[in-house]
């Protein structure tokens, strides 16, 4: 018997990547909740001490960048000086400015913010409608997370998680490595930080999908200690988790990120549409595993191009598929952004976790 294996990753949010991502988002939805029409491009960047924002922001919100960006750093748990970043210490520099008016010429008119391609994907494997490794690997670092705030308080901001999954003809059969790197206070053995996290994480949440594992097959902290993460460690910038904010490799990418960008830019409403087909075509029942393609012109409102891929799992022809496809969604901006209602402050939390198989986001509904 042949098996096949596939892992993917997850970062908590704490992760200086993710930082970046939810600060990013956070000026989104400040400047939405002002200005339904407000158009956003911000970039954040960490590192020890220091937090820079740049990028562009049109419209009629007044927003206190440094106030949100704080905020954000400080719900994080970066509130201790000897993290060396600290959401009262870190310097902040700010570079946002007005947006392009070559650009805003062809959005203000309900064009597609950029070019580009987007993809969405949908399978059987989980509830969720979601690739097995991606969703426990999410499952692992929100877990690390709450563990951080309640019961292992020993446990610092940032982390990371992998799972493996062995597969059997296409179907999940069982999880082979879990892996979890969190950095924790220094006078916490790490035998009792692996045992701890085994039992009130790993466990809990592979048995939510009927799996489990043995202590043996469960690696944290690879090198042997971690007590010092965030930005001190690892220098981080919005957008660079653009694996893990979607099917963690398991569906295709087109390369632009979501976190910064208001709806306009179809990086982010594009792939969203993208996931709402895919999900609703799985959902009721015409595929098993399922993979939309968009493409855009900047300025222009109707994609240049739109598939569906099936994977050979359909159950209706895929013309069926593509008609039924055509019914849901109409796949020019404006329409997207109304039928999904794309201009609400709904980002921040999208921002740690992923964007997909998570209750809450109109993308996420099935009819």
């Amino acid at each position: 018997m042949s098996y096949t294996y596939f892992t993917s990753e997850s970062v908590c949010a704490g992760h200086p990547d993710k930082i970046c991502d939810q600060v990013s988002d956070a000026i989104v939805d400040a400047v939405l909740s002002q200005d339904h029409q407000g158009r956003v491009a911000v970039e954040t960047l960490v590192t020890t001490n220091q937090v820079v924002l740049a990028g562009e922001v049109s419209g009629k919100a007044t927003v206190d960048y440094e106030t949100i960006a704080r905020e954000t750093i400080e719900r994080l748990g970066y509130t201790k000086p000897e993290y060396h970043f600290d959401y009262q210490q870190a310097k902040l520099a700010c570079f946002i400015h007005q947006q392009s008016g070559d650009i805003a010429l062809g959005v203000d008119e309900g064009g597609a913010g950029d070019q580009g391609i987007m993809f969405g994907y949908a399978c059987q494997e989980t509830p969720e409608l979601m690739p097995l490794p991606i969703t426990l690997a999410h499952g692992l670092a929100a877990a690390v997370d709450t563990a951080r705030q309640t019961q292992l308080p020993y446990l610092r901001p940032d982390g990371k998680t992998e799972v493996t999954v062995k597969y059997d003809q296409g179907k999940p059969v069982a999880v082979e490595h879990v892996v979890v790197a969190v950095p924790h206070d220094p006078d916490v053995e790490i035998e009792s930080v692996k045992q701890d996290l085994f039992l009130q994480i790993v466990v809990p949440v592979l048995e939510k999908y009927h799996f489990s594992l043995t202590p043996n097959q469960f690696i944290l902290n690879g090198t042997g200690r971690w007590e010092i993460g965030g930005p001190h460690s690892d220098t981080g910038v919005t957008g660079r988790k653009i694996i893990v904010d979607t099917y963690g490799g398991m569906g295709r990418h087109g390369g632009g990120c979501f976190s910064g960008k208001d709806p306009s830019k179809v990086d982010r409403s594009g792939a969203y549409a993208c996931r709402f087909l895919a999900k609703n075509i799985v959902a009721a029942g015409l595929a098993d595993w399922v993979e939309v393609k968009v493409a855009y012109v900047i300025g222009k409102a109707n994609p240049i191009e739109k598939d569906v891929e099936t994977f050979g799992t359909e159950k209706v022809s895929v013309d069926k598929i593509k008609g039924y496809a055509d019914q849901l969604l109409d796949l020019s901006v404006p329409a997207i952004l109304e039928k999904l209602s794309l201009s609400q402050s709904i980002y921040q939390k999208t921002a740690a976790y992923g964007h997909f198989g998570r209750n809450g986001f109109p993308w996420e509904e099935t009819l």
